[in-house]
């Protein structure tokens, strides 16, 4: 809770994301260990305190200060836990894309879902319309089926009021 007495946006995403990915497992920096070493895939979410400009494939993205969700896959050696711990390392050589948000962030944690498929996570939470994708091939450079892996919270998730068509802004 908040000063307000109301939930914090990241609580509100975080219950939206549950209900959009049952059985998806929370994981943190200080509660890696306890993350499952099976094969599956994850969303990470990356906070960016203010907004930055990354530097990916020789363009500059300019990147919106907020939540951003990233899906990607741990099929690997130590599966979720150690893709996850890898993440949330902030000393590593940027390989990924996702590695420069990471880096970048001021709050990362991520849900791991065991046997999971990141496109079927990009596909579930961008078609809630609660989330939508930014940044065309970030992280999804080998598919062809998705726009972008990476995805930003809308609305009230987002921490902004919703503007219903035809009313006024703020």
């Amino acid at each position: 809770m908040n000063e307000r007495g109301t939930a914090a946006p990241e609580s509100e995403l975080l219950i939206r994301l549950a209900g959009l990915l049952p059985g998806a497992q929370l994981a943190t920096p200080a509660t890696i260990a306890a993350t499952s070493p099976a094969k599956g895939a994850y969303v990470l979410l990356a906070h960016l305190a203010a907004p930055r400009e990354l530097l990916i494939r020789g363009h500059i993205w300019p990147v919106a200060a907020g939540w951003h969700l990233y899906a990607g896959s741990a099929r690997g050696p130590g599966g979720m836990r150690a893709r996850l711990a890898r993440h949330f390392r902030r000393d590593k050589a940027p390989h990924w894309h996702i590695d420069r948000l990471t880096i970048a962030a001021d709050a990362l944690l991520a849900l791991a879902i065991e046997g999971g498929a990141e496109c079927d996570i990009v596909a579930r939470l961008a078609g809630s319309q609660d989330f939508a994708n930014i940044l065309p091939g970030f992280g999804s450079s080998d598919c062809r089926a998705c726009t972008s892996h990476l995805l930003v919270p809308l609305g009230i998730l987002a921490g902004r009021p919703v503007i219903q068509p035809g009313s006024q802004t703020p």
